[in-house]
């Protein structure tokens, strides 16, 4: 019985995808669950599996290709895969061009290939002893070779001429596309203005090194950071002042009785932002390990569209990478974001003393077609004044 393979239901805010990988080629058994293929769109990698134990029959939208929502992209022959069916043939010709090469699926070559990893020392898990790409995938790191006996010119076969000069063109990802169509839209429709301000993080700092051991401890190994007291310093202050947390529909404001607040992360694929929804309602523990489970979703690409969808306001942290200063750009159709920087120890003037204080940039950037200046400037010093004195948070004051 041939069964169809299609495309994920995308949501509204998703028009089309593309075929990023297929991790089986026609004539491959497949089990039931079995991931076949990687389909990217502008937000997130959606994978679609096996529905049942079969043999992939054919391909219909090879991988680059666009492909819609619930567009057939493939059939599967459910039922056992028996010794006459020709799937040893298929491995054969496109998968093993000598009987000394170990036997592997395209997917695993090619990750093995960019990895610089030697197939005959990984132990294959598929059928008669397959390598399969999750076997390479969970190869931490390739084995190093052995000593050559005389010196050898690594990659001998690429040779570039003194003074030649080398470039390499690659098509953009279609989130790394999306996300310069959304940057370039940001620019060019809203009336994006910034304001600057500096926090004392001593007392923050000194509140985290006195209760982190206990924290983790207490929160089943969740880790104490700066973001669960941002966060609920931001929530705080939105409540104070609702034009920060409206967006712009049209000729519309519209006013966000909650607050969804955005936490931006970096992927090897770009910028996303999974959203602590309700996040005034949640505790600082609630808020670490919401967004350590946020991180390690995103580096591993499980992040779901429902994750990432929505939000009334944004945070992000560039001072992860060193940032000292930056200007962050607006997440639409919110109004505002927040960017958090660098800790630095340097001098400032305290009771009439000069004192070394680690310090940090905050920088709130808005849509001043909706947020008047005095307000973006207040919401900023609420956000400073909780940080300051981080009493305050616990006393919402």
């Amino acid at each position: 019985m041939s069964i169809e393979i299609k495309a994920p239901t995308f949501p509204e805010s998703v028009q089309e995808g593309s075929i990023a990988t297929w991790h089986k080629q026609p004539g491959e058994s497949v089990t039931r669950d079995e991931l076949l293929v990687d389909i990217e769109t502008d937000k997130v990698v959606l994978e679609v599996v096996a529905p049942a134990d079969g043999t992939l029959k054919d391909v219909l939208k090879a991988e680059g290709e666009i492909v819609l929502s619930n567009e057939i992209i493939a059939h599967v022959v459910a039922g056992e895969v028996t010794a006459s069916e020709p799937v040893a043939e298929v491995v054969t010709e496109e998968s093993v061009s000598s009987d000394q090469e170990a036997i592997a699926s395209p997917a695993a070559r090619k990750i093995a290939d960019e990895r610089g990893i030697d197939l005959q020392k990984v132990v294959g898990s598929g059928k008669d002893g397959r390598i399969t790409k999750e076997d390479v995938v969970s190869l931490k790191t390739a084995e190093p070779a052995a000593a050559p006996s005389t010196p050898v010119v690594p990659e001998a076969a690429v040779v570039i001429s003194a003074g030649e000069r080398v470039e390499k063109r690659v098509p953009m990802t279609r989130m790394r596309a999306r996300i310069a169509d959304r940057l370039l839209q940001v620019t060019q429709t809203t009336a994006m203005l910034t304001t600057f301000n500096e926090v004392d993080m001593h007392r923050i700092m000194a509140l985290r090194s006195e209760y982190k051991d206990e924290f983790t401890k207490v929160h089943n190994g969740t880790r104490l950071g700066f973001m669960g007291f941002f966060v609920r310093a931001a929530t705080e202050a939105l409540k104070r002042f609702p034009a920060v947390n409206a967006s712009i529909d049209g000729n519309d404001v519209v006013y966000h009785g909650y607050q969804d607040v955005g936490v931006a992360v970096s992927t090897d694929k770009g910028l996303v932002v999974p959203v602590l929804r309700d996040a005034d309602n949640m505790s600082i523990a609630e808020v670490e390990s919401t967004i350590a489970e946020f991180g390690a979703k995103a580096r591993d690409g499980k992040l779901t569209i429902e994750e990432m969808t929505g939000g009334t306001f944004t945070i992000t942290n560039g001072g992860v990478f060193g940032s000292l200063l930056s200007t962050p750009i607006l997440n639409p159709p919110q109004a505002a974001i927040l960017g958090m920087h660098s800790i630095k120890e340097r001098p400032v003037a305290e009771n009439g003393q000069v004192v070394i204080r680690p310090m940090m940039n905050l920088a709130l950037s808005y849509d001043h077609r909706l947020i008047d200046g005095k307000e973006a400037v207040r919401f900023l010093v609420a956000i400073k004044e909780m940080i300051e004195n981080p009493a305050k948070i616990l006393l919402e004051i």
